[in-house]
């Protein structure tokens, strides 16, 4: 459907068609239960949505223009799935693809593709008229179907000079039941990755799609319905409250080899002769490389030339770069062993929300005789914290790039201040989620402490996901609290104070 036309809109949650004004999109709310509080501006897209929403199109297409479905369909996925563009490309062009699978009913002619003389009965042409017999037909339909992917939906005639399309109506007439089914994923394929406002979610294993409804929003998180968040604009996992930029350099830095080349210049030496890199593992600075080469480690001199190394002055430039990868090193050590962790406790949080989800909201209910209105603070807290270790392990690349760029230590010192203190609060809320949680799982009968966890798991929630949205406020306004007045921060400060406060 053309992006830009679109009338209607598929609910993620029943997949039935409801008539929206065009932004209609964004009148839903996303989930309170996190620290996101920005509109929803997607449609999460099933296969059944996907189906009806071309079948639309093509319908309409073929409506408005008097065409064949076949001749509507490649004249969509010609022009991208959008209807304005079919529409003005068609009234302006004179040589216009009209009617589809015409018969000639006597005589015999020659196949060009076969060379065979064959009964005009038994040929096939497209609305050009160029005949071919009906064997050769499904040669070329089975063979584009199976080879050309995507591109069997703009088949045209065999003919090399005819322009006349052959794919939808001929693939119904000729294609066998499983090249039908092949031709039928490549029309969703097409829908979606023909048009720069629908995209698949990049989840692995994931089928559904997304449909982007409105542009300049405020963000451009997509939480799909098999729970993967990601960034429509990178098609990262969401990374807010850092730019995609940014999220970018991280990604290369943490995967290339250049770490590793600055692990090399840290650690190890050149051998003198072959320049071999060698790590040393021994006290003794008496080195045999492999070529056999002795030297000595400190001042890579010949060890048999070699006398004192305090005396040795050449070279300081090398130990002085040496010096600093080594503290290079060690400072994104520091950034990336944190957004490893939170990445892993991120995902095992991720377990423990299915698990929540599946099997403790009705163990709950069942022992302790609640609702399930009343238990859904279990999910919730999950939920959070989910939320908040996406968040604090992409601080984390901030924080690196940030300690790079600049030298306001007022910046540096606010950051790490509120880093920390959220830090702390989700560290409280996972604990009394995840330890606390065993005992009223464990328990055989209605426990009188449930209603005060409850209550504590609850408060817990709500004041953790102020802290982290306090975090990404200030992160995303690239901390100008510090810019603009001191006293500000020191407001920041004695909010969040405030909120340790209730914590007690």
């Amino acid at each position: 459907m053309d992006s830009e036309e679109e009338d209607f809109y598929y609910s993620s949650g029943d997949g039935e068609a409801e008539e929206s004004a065009e932004g209609g999109g964004d009148e839903l709310e996303s989930d309170s239960a996190t620290i996101s509080h920005h509109r929803k501006n997607y449609t999460i897209l099933k296969e059944e949505d996907i189906r009806k929403l071309h079948d639309g199109d093509i319908s309409t297409v073929a409506n408005v223009l008097s065409v064949s479905r076949g001749v509507a369909c490649f004249l969509l996925c010609k022009n991208n799935w959008s209807l304005s563009t079919v529409y003005n490309e068609w009234f302006a062009d004179d040589e216009k693809p009209l009617e589809t699978v015409a018969k000639r009913k006597s005589g015999n002619q020659v196949c060009k593709i076969c060379y065979e003389s064959v009964v005009v009965e038994n040929m096939l042409s497209v609305a050009c008229g160029h005949l071919f017999c009906s064997d050769c037909w499904k040669t070329y339909i089975s063979t584009s179907i199976t080879k050309d992917g995507v591109g069997c939906l703009t088949l045209r005639c065999p003919e090399p000079s005819c322009k006349a399309p052959a794919g939808l109506d001929m693939a119904e007439l000729l294609a066998t039941a499983d090249e039908k089914e092949k031709l039928n994923k490549y029309l969703i394929r097409s829908y979606i990755e023909g048009n720069r406002k629908r995209k698949w979610c990049p989840a692995p294993g994931c089928e559904f799609s997304v449909q982007f409804n409105s542009d300049g929003c405020d963000s451009y998180d997509v939480v799909c319905d098999c729970d993967y968040k990601f960034c429509w604009k990178c098609m990262e996992e969401s990374h807010r409250p850092i730019d995609c930029e940014t999220v970018e350099k991280w990604v290369k830095k943490s995967s290339c080899d250049g770490e590793s080349a600055t692990w090399i210049l840290a650690y190890t030496k050149p051998c003198p002769k072959c320049h071999k890199s060698i790590e040393k593992n021994q006290g003794c600075n008496h080195m045999t490389c492999r070529c056999r080469h002795q030297f000595c480690w400190t001042c890579l001199a010949s060890w048999n030339k070699h006398n004192q190394c305090n005396q040795y002055s050449v070279g300081k430039d090398v130990i002085e770069k040496r010096e600093n990868a080594k503290l290079g090193l060690q400072r994104y050590a520091h950034y990336y062993d944190r957004w490893v962790s939170n990445d892993k406790s991120m995902k095992l949080a991720l377990i423990d929300l299915s698990r929540a989800r599946a099997e403790h909201v009705g163990l709950l209910v069942r022992v302790h005789g609640e609702s399930e209105g009343q238990v859904k603070f279990v999910t919730e807290a999950w939920e959070q914290i989910v939320e908040c270790r996406r968040v604090l392990k992409w601080t984390y690349a901030y924080g690196y790039y940030m300690d790079t760029d600049t030298t306001n230590s007022a910046k540096v010192s606010l950051f790490g201040y509120l880093q920390g203190q959220a830090e702390s609060a989700l560290e409280r809320l996972h604990h009394s989620a995840e330890k606390e949680m065993e005992k009223f799982l464990k328990a055989e009968c209605a426990s009188k402490d449930f209603s005060d966890f409850r209550s504590k798991l609850a408060m817990l929630t709500g004041v953790t996901g102020n802290y982290f949205e306090n975090l990404v406020s200030a992160l995303e306004n690239n901390l100008s609290e510090v810019q603009s007045s001191s006293d500000k921060s020191q407001t920041a400060k004695q909010e969040a104070h405030r909120n340790e406060e209730a914590l007690i």
